[in-house]
Order: structure tokens, then C-alpha cells, then sequence
């Protein structure tokens, strides 16, 4: 964990603080799209792993409120400049970890977490965590690389940089493994997409009542 904080920390710095307008083309542009269609104005929303804060701000202005978190406190002073700029007022941007105390159980309607969970160790404790603390039916939306479902020269690089430790460890999914994880951790998957070459799964999925 300390070791990925430092990566984080470190490569914070390369996103900046200024907003550029994101390509509608982009894979990002399409994942905040999606994702505001299945939130709602009155929606309470936590976002896991929320990095500089960028689909975390464009999504804000469609719900109630956003609680973003991400173990990098660097990537988080990022999002607040970032929100700084914006003059976006309904995002609180806080250096934490899921399993913190202060996540009350069934507190959220919907959990983001886009980019994170090929890189979480522990998956099924984090499926786990999320399912309780989504209120009953509560939506999880997540966007993940699956760098297991084919070979390509990303994967193969990915592969060295990990076992070299120049980038955090990563889990190399299939798409079907991360739909077995989420499953077994009480959701029912509505639907999946892919949104770039790159192997990825948009996955949104509901809590089991």
C-alpha cells in the first residue's frame, strides 16, 4: 500500500491542476456520459479511487453530492484545484481508504470506481466493503482495465513494469473474472460495455435485496 501511495504521489504531478476539455471521442468523455445517465440529481455518491478528480467533476453536476477519495494525497490536491477552478461546491476530496470507520453502512446510492480495481489486492474484500456501505439496490459503476483478456504490447509492457516494480502490482483480468468478482460479492450485473481497444469493462451492477 505505501509503496503505491508513493507512485501516485508522485505521478500526481504530470496531471496538473488546469482542466482541459475532454475529446468527446475519448474513452474518459464516454464513461462520464454513461455514468451521469444512470445517476440521479438527489443522489449521494462515493467515488473510489478518484485519482485527479477529472470524471469526478464532470459527473458532480448531476447529483446531489460526491465524497471522493484516493490514497494518493497528491492526486487529491489535484481534484481540489482542479474543483478550485470549476467552482465546483457539491465535491469533497479527502485523502482516505474505503475500509476508513468514518463510511457508515448503506450511507451511499451510488459507488464509482473507475481505474482502480485492476490494481486493488484484495478484490473481493473491497466488493465486500462496497456492498455495504451502498443503501439497499444502491448502483456500483466501475471502469477497468482487463489486461488479461488478450495478449497486446500494453499488457506485455504492464507485465514487465509490475514485475520490475516500476508500476504498482496489477491484476491482469479476464472480463469474465471481474464479472465473477463483482457477482460474488452480492451485485447483479445489468450490463457491460467497452468503450476503447484497450481491453476495458464498464460495468454497472446493483446491490442484491
Amino acid at each position: 500500500m505505501e509503496n503505491s501511495e508513493k507512485f501516485w504521489d508522485l505521478v500526481s504531478n504530470l496531471f496538473g491542476k488546469s482542466e482541459k476539455k475532454i475529446d468527446a471521442a475519448s474513452t474518459s468523455f464516454k464513461t462520464i456520459e454513461a455514468t451521469k445517465n444512470l445517476l440521479d440529481r438527489n443522489d449521494v455518491v462515493l467515488d473510489y479511487g478518484c485519482g485527479p478528480g477529472t470524471l469526478t467533476i464532470e459527473i458532480a453536476e448531476g447529483v446531489k453530492t460526491i465524497h471522493a477519495i484516493d490514497i494518493s494525497s497528491g492526486m487529491i490536491e489535484v481534484a481540489k484545484g482542479k474543483a478550485a477552478n470549476r467552482n465546483i461546491k457539491n465535491v469533497d476530496f479527502e485523502h482516505s481508504y474505503l475500509f476508513d470507520e468514518q463510511f457508515k453502512k448503506e450511507s451511499f446510492d451510488a459507488i464509482l470506481a473507475f481505474n482502480i480495481l485492476h490494481f486493488i489486492e484484495d478484490t473481493p474484500k473491497v466488493m465486500s466493503t462496497i456492498n455495504d456501505l451502498l443503501k439497499p439496490g444502491g448502483t456500483f459503476i466501475s471502469a477497468t482495465a482487463c489486461l488479461g483478456e488478450r495478449r497486446t504490447f500494453l499488457s506485455m509492457l504492464m507485465f514487465v513494469l509490475t514485475k520490475i516494480g516500476l508500476v504498482p502490482k496489477m491484476n491482469f483480468f479476464k472480463i469474465s473474472e471481474l464479472e465473477h468478482l463483482i457477482s460474488s460479492g452480492d451485485f447483479t450485473i445489468e450490463n457491460n460495455k467497452s468503450y476503447s481497444r484497450i481491453p476495458d469493462c464498464f460495468i454497472i451492477a446493483k446491490k442484491n435485496v
